[in-house]
């Protein structure tokens, strides 16, 4: 049976003794608005998913949607009136060299986005964002990363879970040490495709633990999905990870008894699941866990979920893009954002890694890998986008007319 709020409030108490304030994560929309010089947007790829970022970008007081690449003419014509957006180009290095713009989101499919990224890093734009996978190989990757690390450009990641605002107070709460030493993690559900969903476990446990994957010792099936070299599509991966902090981190394809991420600190555990973290009072190794409610604080941009067709459930990409105009606006460097390409990058060699031990029984394979050659395909329509592999847009839901 579940406990009351006053009985969940109560117990959460001495959890949340000395455990630190949001401070600056996000700036409030009171100070955004009207206070900063608006940043000028280029969008790249406008999608199903690029006109959700489009809409972030919109309703933000503090940027102006300035211009759109879009390979689909038809939809290249019906977004930019729906946005009211003239500068409108086919191509994305046609754009960055068109116009004078501060930040570039690249939201294409996969196979598109280190040609973009690397046109909007030599165009000398503030900051670039781009979304999961990030590449089929590796050394890409590293090619996007470097790129901007060389030129001193915030480069962001994309619509990823661990950007959720109670996930990223949570791991504030664990790794300031509130509650005691974190000694124990697990994933759960790491399979179906690693290389693109997958993404969201591995930046959620980098994310909570503060650490990263220094090893990997795991074992898949089914055994024609391992056979087949650059695919992941439909595998299941079982086994462990080393931690830099020295902790193994057991990890399970089944979905069972959760989907997500579970940290286990001294005195309390944290669990993500997809939607905002469970926090449990102690560790389990002595006693039973008791749930307790973590009393997130408000979420600072929530009346933006309030303007259609934004929904509820979109609070981490309005965060995501938020943390990364912050960083933009404010100097900050990558290593400040939600979600950095830095961590698509790792989410990515953590899953070429796993696919590869598990290719050969098992074997322990350290990282950072040494060949950065290796490769591991997303799924088709993650590659390729909707309109090459039969599930295109329709014009009207383009438009917006739909909402």
């Amino acid at each position: 049976m579940s406990m009351t709020r006053r009985m969940l409030l109560s117990s959460t108490a001495p959890l949340l003794m000395g455990v630190p304030a949001p401070g600056d994560l996000l700036t409030p929309p009171e100070q955004a608005a009207g206070r900063r010089k608006k940043l000028r947007v280029g969008i790249v790829g406008c999608g199903r998913m690029g006109q959700f970022f489009a809409e972030v970008y919109r309703f933000s007081p503090d940027t102006e949607l300035a211009a759109i690449a879009e390979y689909n003419d038809e939809r290249r014509k019906v977004v930019g009136g729906r946005f009211a957006v003239k500068a409108l180009f086919k191509e994305a290095p046609e754009m960055v060299r068109s116009e004078k713009l501060d930040i570039v989101a690249i939201i294409t499919p996969t196979k598109f986005m280190k040609a973009a990224v690397l046109a909007a890093a030599e165009a000398g734009v503030r900051g670039i964002s781009t979304d999961k996978p990030i590449a089929a190989k590796l050394a890409d990757a590293d090619a996007m990363v470097d790129a901007c690390n060389r030129r001193k450009l915030v480069f962001a990641g994309g619509n990823l879970q661990r950007a959720r605002w109670q996930t990223q107070i949570a791991a504030q709460r664990l790794r300031s040490g509130v509650y005691g030493k974190i000694i124990g993690a697990t994933v759960m559900g790491y399979g179906g495709e690693i290389s693109g969903g997958g993404c969201q476990h591995v930046a959620v446990l980098r994310l909570l633990t503060g650490a990263e994957i220094t090893q990997v010792e795991t074992y898949g099936y089914p055994a024609k999905t391992l056979a087949a070299d650059a695919s992941d599509q439909g595998l299941m991966i079982n086994g462990r990870w080393r931690l830099s902090s020295g902790i193994d981190c057991m990890v399970f394809g089944e979905r069972e008894p959760f989907s997500g991420v579970e940290v286990r600190a001294e005195r309390a555990t944290v669990r993500w699941s997809w939607y905002a973290p469970l926090l449990f009072e102690g560790s389990g190794k002595t006693a039973p866990r008791k749930e307790v409610d973590p009393a997130y604080p408000p979420f600072p941009w929530a009346s933006m979920l309030d303007r259609p067709p934004l929904r509820k459930d979109d609070d981490y990409l309005v965060s995501s893009i938020r943390s990364f105009i912050d960083a933009v606006h404010l100097g900050r460097p990558s290593s400040s954002l939600f979600v950095s390409g830095h961590d698509l990058r790792q989410s990515l060699e953590a899953a070429i890694a796993s696919k590869a031990s598990a290719m050969e029984g098992g074997r322990p394979i350290a990282l950072p890998l040494a060949d950065r050659s290796l490769t591991l395909m997303p799924s088709p329509y993650r590659w390729l986008g909707g309109d090459a592999v039969g599930s295109p847009q329709a014009v009207k839901d383009a438009s917006g007319e739909t909402r």
